[in-house]
């Protein structure tokens, strides 16, 4: 998997909306943030465009992200925000500029769309916080931002206590393998498609927001039946923020982490539970594609990032 270099202070970074509309202002808070790091930044043309819900058309934001693929000042690109739409722009797009010259892509939710596309072509991205509401995440989440895009090894750890009332228990053990994979719907979305993933041998990393328990069950069962979670070498289950019932009168009967543990019952790597990433304050930075070592032990979980 090709690496992109590290920044530096000087580098330049566009903010790009792949999907939902947004504003300058709204991104206040990540331009300060990346000024703060003695990045300069750059705005996309999508940035104040608004089609309906989404930064224009899907030609429009395909253009404008292919513009900072293809200029050589731009060193990484970083997604405004998520929501949905990125998906449109991936048969518009010429992502095979990455293996000559490249660049981080940074986000996550709907970014899915793009890390599992660069994941097939041999190039790692980064799934971590974009800048809209940057400033309302910890300390820690921003931090790891900026140590994965300066070169910085990371390794992100969730100790016993961060596991949660009525989480399952995590599977001790330990695994190594390329780090891959995202948000639920997304991957579930994708699945049949030239953008779908091959697990094996790799470690897998899910997490996602406010689904019906059933649809989060649908979900898993795909991805169950078409093998994802056959012969990965290990599962790290993110934050499963903000799933419900449709009728919590008539409830389904499992959570989204205990649909998990008994998707993945019969297997034998290691497994942790309520990691540090995902929709939630505290989304530590995770470079997908890159080598990892996942250890779950009694005193906690500890994904460590190597760079061969």
């Amino acid at each position: 998997m090709i690496i992109p270099p590290p920044l530096r202070p000087g580098d330049t970074i566009a903010i790009i909306p792949t999907a939902r509309a947004i504003t300058s202002g709204e991104l206040q808070e990540g331009i300060t943030l990346a000024e703060s790091w003695g990045l300069k930044v750059i705005l996309g043309a999508g940035v104040g465009r608004k089609r309906f819900q989404q930064a224009g058309t899907a030609e429009e934001r395909a253009a404008d992200l292919q513009a900072a693929l293809d200029d050589e000042a731009v060193k990484a690109i970083w997604c405004a925000r998520g929501g949905y739409g990125t998906v449109h722009l991936l048969e518009l797009l010429d992502l095979s500029v990455l293996l000559k010259r490249p660049k981080w892509i940074i986000g996550f939710s709907d970014v899915t769309v793009l890390h599992s596309a660069l994941h097939n072509l041999g190039a790692c991205s980064l799934h971590a916080q974009m800048p809209f509401n940057i400033t309302g995440k910890t300390s820690e989440s921003v931090d790891s931002l900026k140590a994965a895009l300066f070169g910085t090894p990371q390794a992100i750890s969730r100790s016993p206590s961060d596991q949660g009332d009525g989480m399952p228990t995590d599977r001790m053990g330990t695994c190594e393998g390329q780090l891959v994979g995202g948000n639920l719907s997304i991957l579930y979305a994708l699945r049949g498609t030239p953008y779908d993933l091959d697990t094996t041998g790799k470690v897998l990393f899910i997490e996602d927001l406010d689904e019906l328990l059933y649809h989060v069950d649908r979900m898993v069962m795909n991805l169950k039946l078409g093998g994802l979670f056959e012969n990965c070498a290990g599962l790290v289950l993110g934050t499963m923020t903000d799933m419900h019932d449709k009728n919590p009168a008539d409830p389904f009967g499992l959570t989204a982490e205990a649909i998990f543990a008994r998707t993945v019952q019969d297997k034998g790597y290691p497994v942790c539970y309520n990691f540090p990433a995902g929709h939630i304050a505290d989304n530590r930075a995770l470079a997908l594609g890159q080598n990892v070592k996942l250890s779950v032990t009694a005193e906690g979980a500890t994904l460590s990032f190597r760079k061969s």
